[in-house]
Parts: structure tokens; sequence; C-alpha cells
């Protein structure tokens, strides 16, 4: 099996004890310290790509005997195998976050059948299942105990995880979406992803990611994501718990604020101080929040809400008729051209291009989606034309050069 090691993933070669090359393992192993493993118990340990090498070690020997630790390409095809099971892992949570041990070994499952070692991925499914039978007879002969209750950190506060509230928070995420779009299974990964003294924010992360692997089953869970997300939007930009429900009376509230501390923090144009703030945020539909799906809305919260000093000021219905009111600016009934605007953005009967979504209503109002430039034909033109390039460039928008004009020297 040919591997190509990956430098994102370079510390999983050569992880095997008493490898030569054992001495420089530690060093590498910091790109890994943003991870951690929850163990069946709850218990969370650091993420050691080492342990997946030794399991996988294992898989092989006991299908082909103790010879094969020997073989110089059983050990390649386990540090490629490792490898790849470290990269999928890595994939799913770019930022660090937690793995369950579930999950790890799942992917180690994916990663022999995907390699073609059927026979040992056999073996390892065997080995997995029985392993899960004695823990249940464990569990069963063992007297019944309590659960622990699970602590969580709040604003720097450890206090009690209230279960009843996250069950209510996801069942409201799939209410409406049909029979095939269920809370419980979302509920259940999300349990199983936390541990004691996890932050609040981290929970309902675990939430999203939850509801978010539920999609590839069901298309309908990519609007129960979103509303997951959605809630984590409100509790960033509110600074406390708010429901969708409450937004048809927040949002109006919220709105003057923002405009208020967009200009304050000089990211909005001064004028949008003139408008009716109060006619306006009494036209936003709080209920246009649960038209997003899952893609959309993580989209425009990672590139196009306005944020300060990395917190987003700006929600969903803020930001269209923000990009409404900087398309008004110029008109003479500013407040009723804006809410025609925001009525067709918000609906997503039409949807403005990125240059105006970024600028709209910004101290930087450029709102061009391209520039088509005649290049002349002397030296200084073409240079002053490079120039006035890289100066479109900075604001958005695509270049468009028309170099006509520009022959060869006595054509």
């Amino acid at each position: 099996m040919q591997t190509t090691p990956s430098s994102t993933v370079q510390s999983t070669a050569n992880v095997f004890p008493n490898s030569p090359s054992d001495a420089t393992n530690e060093p590498r192993q910091s790109a890994f310290t943003g991870y951690q493993i929850i163990r069946r118990n709850g218990a969370v340990v650091s993420f050691e790509p080492s342990k997946i090498a030794v399991a996988l070690m294992k898989a092989f020997l006991a299908v082909h005997g103790t010879q094969g630790a020997a073989s110089a390409s059983v050990r390649e095809t386990v540090d490629g195998l490792t490898e790849n099971v470290v990269r999928a892992l890595m994939r799913s949570r770019p930022g660090g976050g937690t793995f369950h041990i579930e999950d790890v070994q799942d992917q180690v499952e994916l990663g022999l059948m995907r390699g073609g070692h059927h026979e040992i991925a056999r073996a390892y499914v065997l080995y997995r299942e029985r392993r899960s039978q004695e823990r249940a007879q464990q569990k069963a002969a063992a007297p019944a105990v309590d659960q622990p209750l699970l602590t969580v950190i709040d604003r720097g506060q450890r206090v009690p995880l209230d279960l009843a509230r996250l069950e209510g928070l996801i069942e409201a995420a799939c209410e409406g979406l049909g029979a095939d779009v269920k809370a419980a299974p979302i509920l259940a990964e999300t349990h199983r992803n936390l541990y004691d003294g996890v932050a609040l924010d981290e929970v309902y992360k675990a939430a999203i990611l939850a509801a978010r692997t539920r999609i590839e089953h069901d298309p309908g869970y990519t609007h129960a994501t979103a509303r997951l997300l959605m809630h984590t939007i409100r509790r960033e930009i509110l600074g406390e718990e708010v429901t969708h429900g409450e937004m048809a009376t927040r949002y109006a509230e919220y709105f003057p604020t923002y405009i208020k501390k967009g200009v304050q923090v000089e990211l909005l144009d001064e004028k949008m101080q003139q408008f009716d703030l109060a006619r306006l945020g009494a036209a936003l539909k709080h209920e246009r929040d649960l038209d997003f799906d899952y893609l959309g809305l993580q989209t425009l919260y990672d590139r196009y809400f306005l944020h300060t000093e990395g917190q987003r000021i700006e929600m969903p219905q803020a930001f269209f008729m923000r990009v409404a009111m900087g398309l008004s600016l110029n008109e003479i009934d500013r407040e009723a051209r804006a809410i025609e605007f925001y009525e067709v953005l918000s609906s997503f009967d039409f949807m403005s291009s990125t240059p105006t979504l970024f600028n709209a209503g910004t101290r930087r109002s450029q709102l061009s989606s391209c520039y088509l430039t005649t290049v002349p034909d002397d030296l200084d033109g073409i240079y002053e034309a490079i120039k006035e390039n890289a100066l479109l460039s900075k604001f958005a928008g695509g270049l468009g050069n028309d170099w006509t004009p520009v022959r060869a020297l006595g054509s």
C-alpha cells in the first residue's frame, strides 16, 4: 500500500514503541495539543496518534501472527493507515476539539476497509463487538449507580448542565421538518461528546456537529443544523439565551443598538444613523431566520457578518437590512426603499453580489462586482493599469483588462 506522508499528520509516522525515531515524536505531538479523546467512562485524555498505530498493529498481529511485527511492509502499511485515520479525524474538527473513542474506532474500521484490508477489518469489527458485549455484561452484573451530573463552564462559573434545556433546544430545531428529522439521535450524539467541565459554548457546538452529521441521512437535518447555529449566533451577539419566538420583539430592540455600535467601531457609514431605525427595526421579520439551510447560514457567519474584536455584531435579518440601507442612502424616501430592498433580499427572491453584501452601508461602499479597463500602448500606461488593478482588488470585485491597444513595436 503506497502512502504519501503529509506535513499535517507527519507525527503519525514511525510512532511505534522502540522505533528509532521515537525521540523526534514528542515535539511533533504539539500539532495535536488542541485535540482530546473522551473515553467510555467520560474521562478526557490527550489525543495520541501512536495509540491508533498500536491498535492497528495489534489487529494485524491477530490475523497474521507475530511475524507480521517484523515485516517492514506491515509497519509501513500501519503507518499509512494511521496517517489516514488522523487526517480524517482532523478534517472533522479543523480547529481542534474532542473525539469520542467510538468515533476513532469507527475511522479505524473505515480506514481498513478503504485500504482493502478486509480480513483485518472483519477481525477488528468482531473484536469490537466482543468487547462491547463484555462491557454490557459487566454493566448488567454491577450494582446500579446514579450517573454523575455533568457540569459545564458558563462565563467562568461551573454550573450543572441543564439537560432539559438542551433537549428542548434540539427538539425545537427539529420541529416541523418532517417525521424523519428526529431530535433523539442528535441529543444522543451530543451527550456522547460531552465531558465534565466542558465549556457551555462547546456543548452547543457539539449539538451543531451532531446535527450536521445527520444531513447525509436526511436533507431535512440541514435546517435543524441551521436553527442550532442560529441559537449560537443569538447567544454570541445578544449575550444571553434567546429563543426564536422571543426574537419577534428582540430584533426591533437590537437593531438601533447594532447600527450605533457599527458606527462607533467605524465599521458602518455615519449616514446609517440618519435613517428611522425604529421603523426599519420593526420591519425585520424574525421568522425568515428559519429559511436558511446550514451551509448558507454558516457561510454568512464565517464571511459576511460584521464583527469587531473577534465577535459578531450582526444577525441575519440585520445583515439584510444593512445591505438594503446601503443601497438606499441616496434615495428620497430612504426608509421605504430600504424596506423594499430588504423584502427581496431576506426572502431570497434576489441576492446581491458578494462586494455589495460585504460593503453596502459600511465606510467602504464599493459595490461593484467587476471593473473593465483599457490598457494603453505605452510603458507608463501599462504599469499605471497594474497599479489600478491592485487598488481595485483591495475591496473585492473582479477585474477585466482590455489589452487591444497594446501592440508590438513596429507592428
